[in-house]
């Protein structure tokens, strides 16, 4: 996937949602397979600065994933029973937070990035804040995920999150004039992801997303 500078036709038909395109991960191949793909990527510990350290209110791992009040994630998810899916369930929705939190404070390194991602789960987080940071432009609005679905490994270290997205309330906006670029509801506000998540070798609880797959304009989530 080509990283750097998007048209401008094609960054304003974007600006309706982030996360659409899949990096890394290529075409979505996951799905009906018993193997998990991505499975075997490891975890790599975060850098120094995104190692939990003190008490945060936005996430139990003590990584602060906090957005501004404009720019809305809603996770309309039902926790499954097995642990190890649950805890992975939460840090991919704070995976999701991490990047929208690196477009807000305009830097692909956050802290928050590097401790929710790994691998190709990094570079897609980095490859999706570059390019709003090259359009000069954030994100505001609600942006809805729901239908979520989990399935583990045998050996409970990699767990798959499957969800829907609907960004049709969740615009671009531009950094310099603040102007929203509103868009009109579309089948291109509708995608479906599944994010491969590993269990950091050193936590119980952090869990990292290693690969992303994105299947833009699901009619599964319309």
């Amino acid at each position: 996937m080509k990283r750097r500078s998007l048209p401008v036709a094609a960054a304003l038909a974007a600006t309706a949602a982030l996360l659409l395109t899949a990096c890394g991960g290529g075409d979505d191949k996951s799905g009906d397979n018993d193997k998990i793909a991505g499975a075997d990527q490891g975890s790599k510990k975060p850098t120094k600065s995104a190692e939990p350290a003190g008490a945060s209110e936005d996430s139990p791992d003590g990584v602060d994933v906090s957005l501004p009040k404009d720019m809305n994630l809603v996770f309309d998810w039902e926790k499954p029973k097995a642990k190890n899916e649950a805890a992975a369930m939460d840090d991919a929705a704070n995976y999701l937070r991490a990047i929208y939190k690196g477009v807000h404070e305009r830097t692909a390194e956050d802290a928050a990035v590097t401790a929710y991602s790994t691998g190709d789960g990094l570079h897609y987080a980095q490859v999706q804040i570059g390019d709003r940071l090259d359009g000069d432009w954030t994100a505001t609005g609600t942006r809805r995920f729901y239908d979520v679905s989990t399935r583990s490994t045998p050996n409970g270290k990699s767990v798959e999150v499957g969800f829907c997205s609907d960004a049709t309330k969740f615009y671009g906006k531009e950094v310099k004039t603040g102007k929203v670029l509103k868009t009109e509801p579309s089948p291109r506000d509708f995608s479906h992801f599944k994010i491969i998540m590993v269990q950091f070798p050193t936590s119980d609880s952090l869990w990292q997303a290693s690969k992303v797959f994105v299947e833009e304009k699901a009619a599964k989530c319309q």
